[in-house]
């Protein structure tokens, strides 16, 4: 398990050498490469690491986890469920979360496009001659990569780690070499160059700080994949392999430059002479196609949690594992995403350029985690206010100068994933209130179930022989369905049953309590089905649950029929959103994947009745 952390949850942070130094030290932001400076700059990145990463991520944060799950969908469903929904607290917690999972949205573009760009720029050490071809052949690797998600992970997952340990050891190697060449680089360990080279260089050593950051980038990653892995894999792989290689290969990198300032200009292919660079480029080429794999596969899950927790409409999702679960493929997510990071690839061009974009989607990210991480320790593990002040300020302190440092390059390119989490914040906040406007209004013209079917039974309509199930909503009152039916066909089905799915804010609800089943009297049932966000809705195997808790229940699915309302919403003027949000919810909901589809019911038993919601 260690080792297959390795393979996915450090690809990205194991791929942050390749620019951090040459981005840090690109003469556009105005650093100077001298022997302080140098030193300052490897000394903030180890500590950095230490301090972010190791203290922050790997000690503290993954304590916060949903039942072992991890990610800021997770933490942010945690904390909602720890808060009242009547505490003020609650509405700017969800703001919070959803802003730092859209961010986590303009990090997955970025990452595949700045990872592969930086891996095939070094063709351009070995000959200025392959210039042009850099950026057609990113964009063909990245192609090539989106087109076989459909076929899953699952093939190649098994080289993924063999590939990210011989990474690793390159790194390690190509550090230690050049730490024996310049061993006087060992000085950055004192974190005194650190703060000397932040107190001297002032304004300078601040702008830096924002590139200083990309050596940071993929630590959120390591919580979204606490899931697959677990606690001590992740931590265990972190301690004995991913940081160590990356502290040796930045002090080597420092090394390199102490020794060889003309370096700067890409000192990750320099380190080793120009023999190196060819295999090189192979190496990282795979290990950033890796880095890019976990952080796609990272957004199919995180758009998946987000489905289930209230926050997108519903998508198709394909399962391209048998054994695993959380291996998932969305088509409308994948091409969407792929588009959106050659835009990227084609509108900056280089990985200089990207690097701009990448450092405010990361630690804006983090400042939303360490927030949210506060209120769990508060409200959750109920500990004193000036130990949660403890544990989270020093960090706050840290992420909120990080976000300062990285909004200085918002017109520099920081605007592009700030744009992205912007539209996907939008359009996340649209959906969820306008679910809330649809269930107020339905739950406004409700009528209520008990006293219906008492009525109903007075004079009983003709009973047909059949199992009629009606899907309904937590507060709906009587199925629209069921209302169209009797209108329309003046019958009733021999057994009656209430369907009500409810999404909880945790990641699984366990088989023993997913279902409950109650008798209404006169053959009706309410049957309620309960999911975490990453479990996978399933209705038939649901029904197969409750036969065992009711044991008069059986289910011949060629004599139930699913009475499903499609609901038609309507957008007017007065109450509710703004009329532009409202059309955007209205054709989101008239193209979001039918329940029936969504639930596997088989759609040959499916009966759709229409419906009409104004909001």
């Amino acid at each position: 398990m260690t080792l297959a952390a390795v393979g996915i949850v450090y690809g990205d942070i194991g791929t942050s050498p390749l620019y951090t130094l040459k981005t840090v030290f690109d003469p556009a932001h105005g650093l100077a490469l001298t022997h302080n400076n140098l030193l300052g700059i490897v000394s903030l990145i180890f500590w950095g690491l230490t301090l972010i990463v190791s203290l922050k991520y790997v000690t503290l944060v993954l304590r916060a986890d949903n039942r072992g799950e991890g990610g800021i969908m997770a933490l942010m469903a945690l904390v909602l469920s720890s808060v009242s929904k009547l505490s003020r607290w609650h509405f700017p917690l969800m703001v919070i979360g959803v802003f730092g999972a859209t961010l986590f949205y303009g990090d997955s573009v970025i990452t595949p496009a700045i990872s592969v760009l930086s891996a095939i720029e070094g063709l351009e050490v070995a000959t200025p001659a392959f210039s042009p071809y850099v950026v057609p052949l990113t964009m063909v690797v990245l192609v090539a990569l989106y087109s076989v998600q459909s076929h899953g992970t699952a093939g190649i997952g098994r080289y993924l780690a063999p590939i990210m340990v011989l990474w690793f050891a390159a790194l390690a190697i190509m550090g230690v070499l050049n730490i024996i060449k310049s061993p006087h680089v060992l000085a950055a360990l004192n974190p005194m160059h650190a703060a000397t080279f932040l107190m001297e260089n002032g304004f300078v050593a601040f702008v830096a700080l924002g590139a200083v950051v990309l050596a940071l980038t993929g630590a959120e990653a390591l919580y979204a994949d606490m899931g697959h892995f677990g606690k001590k894999p992740i931590r265990l792989a972190w301690f004995l392999i991913a940081f160590p290689a990356l502290a040796l290969n930045y002090l080597g990198q420092g090394g390199l430059l102490l020794a060889h300032p003309e370096a700067v200009s890409n000192p990750f292919y320099q380190q080793l002479g120009s023999w190196s660079v060819y295999p090189l480029v192979i190496l990282s080429t795979m290990a950033t196609v890796i880095a890019s794999q976990a952080t796609i596969s990272g957004t199919f899950s995180m758009t998946k949690q987000a489905i289930a927790l209230g926050f997108l409409p519903r998508m198709r999702v394909r399962h391209t594992s048998e054994s695993e679960i959380g291996q998932i493929y969305i088509p409308a997510v994948n091409w969407l995403q792929l588009f959106v990071v050659l835009l990227a690839v084609v509108g900056f061009g280089s990985s200089e350029n990207l690097a701009a974009a990448y450092g405010i989607a990361v630690t804006a990210t983090m400042l939303c985690t360490t927030i949210l991480t506060f209120f769990v320790i508060r409200y959750r593990w109920k500990m004193n206010l000036a130990l949660c002040w403890a544990a989270t300020g020093f960090f706050l302190i840290i992420d909120v100068n990080l976000v300062s440092a990285s909004a200085l390059k918002l017109f520099h390119g920081g605007w592009f994933p700030l744009l992205l989490g912007s539209i996907l914040f939008i359009v996340m906040l649209t959906w969820k209130r306008g679910r809330q406007l649809v269930f107020d209004n339905l739950e406004k013209h409700a009528i209520p179930l008990d006293d219906f079917l008492a009525s109903l039974f007075i004079a009983p309509p003709l009973r047909v022989p059949g199992t009629a199930i009606f899907l309904r909503g937590e507060s709906d009152g009587v199925p629209h369905a069921l209302l169209h039916n009797l209108l329309h066909n003046k019958v009733l089905h021999e057994r009656v049953i209430f369907l009500t799915v409810f999404m909880h804010e945790e990641p699984w609800v366990p088989r023993n309590e997913q279902v409950n089943v109650l008798d209404l009297g006169h053959q009706c049932y309410q049957v309620n089905v309960h999911y975490g966000f990453k479990d996978e809705p399933d209705i038939p195997a649901a029904l197969a649950l409750a036969q065992g808790e009711a044991g008069e229940f059986t289910f011949e699915m060629m004599e139930t029929s699913f009475f499903i309302a499609r609901q038609t919403i309507i957008s007017t003027p007065g109450a509710g959103m703004m009329p532009w949000r409202e059309h955007l919810f209205v054709t989101m909901s008239r193209n979001a994947r039918t329940a029936a589809d969504y639930y596997q019911i088989p759609s040959n038993r499916v009966i759709e009745l229409g419906t009409q919601v104004e909001i």
